[in-house]
């Protein structure tokens, strides 16, 4: 599949920033969203987020997983209310995910997707290699990440090392030491 570039379409790189994190399961309380510690989390997330808005970013692209890019996209959708100029991007591995989602998660994410800015499906259908290609395709797009992390061995490790070795701003919020590092 060929590179798709966002800067093509009017998003200017340098004030696009883009999210990586864990599923919930992989999360504190399995990422119960009403427990203490995910609350702290997902409250430093949306703090970044702040940074990022306040620091020139208004373009954000969600890889659309459950659990952190879901989060940072819904606080992103709900920034664009009173600042029009925020702009949501999603960038889907491949036609049909989210379908196997259910209950709040499916309405939030049909939601999300629906209300997006621009919405980049990256594979006609699932492969060995969709996430990690939509993973790359977001840091190639961006300027900036902030990664939600425990794992460093995981898909959102992997793209941390990937965001370094491209040399964009990046902003982790380890889950171990709970708190910002910026690299």
């Amino acid at each position: 599949m060929a590179k798709i570039t966002i800067t093509n379409d009017g998003f200017d790189i340098d004030r696009t920033c883009c999210f990586s994190g864990h599923r919930p399961e992989k999360l504190a309380q399995k990422g119960n969203i009403n427990s203490p510690q995910i609350r702290r989390l997902i409250s430093m997330l949306y703090l970044e987020i702040e940074d990022a808005i306040e620091n020139g970013y208004t373009n954000f692209i969600t890889g659309m997983a459950r659990g952190i890019d879901l989060w940072a996209a819904r606080y992103v959708y709900e920034k664009r209310v009173k600042n029009p100029n925020l702009k949501l991007i999603c960038a889907i591995p491949y036609y049909g995910h989210g379908k196997k989602l259910r209950s709040s998660e499916k309405w939030e994410y049909d939601n999300i997707v629906a209300s997006a800015d621009k919405v980049y499906i990256l594979e006609d259908k699932y492969t060995q290699n969709c996430m990690q290609n939509r993973n790359r395709f977001m840091v190639d797009n961006s300027s900036k990440i902030i990664a939600v992390v425990d794992n460093y061995r995981s898909g959102t490790g992997q793209t941390i090392n990937y965001a370094l070795r491209k040399g964009i701003d990046v902003h982790i919020i380890d889950i171990k030491n709970n708190a910002p590092i910026l690299k």
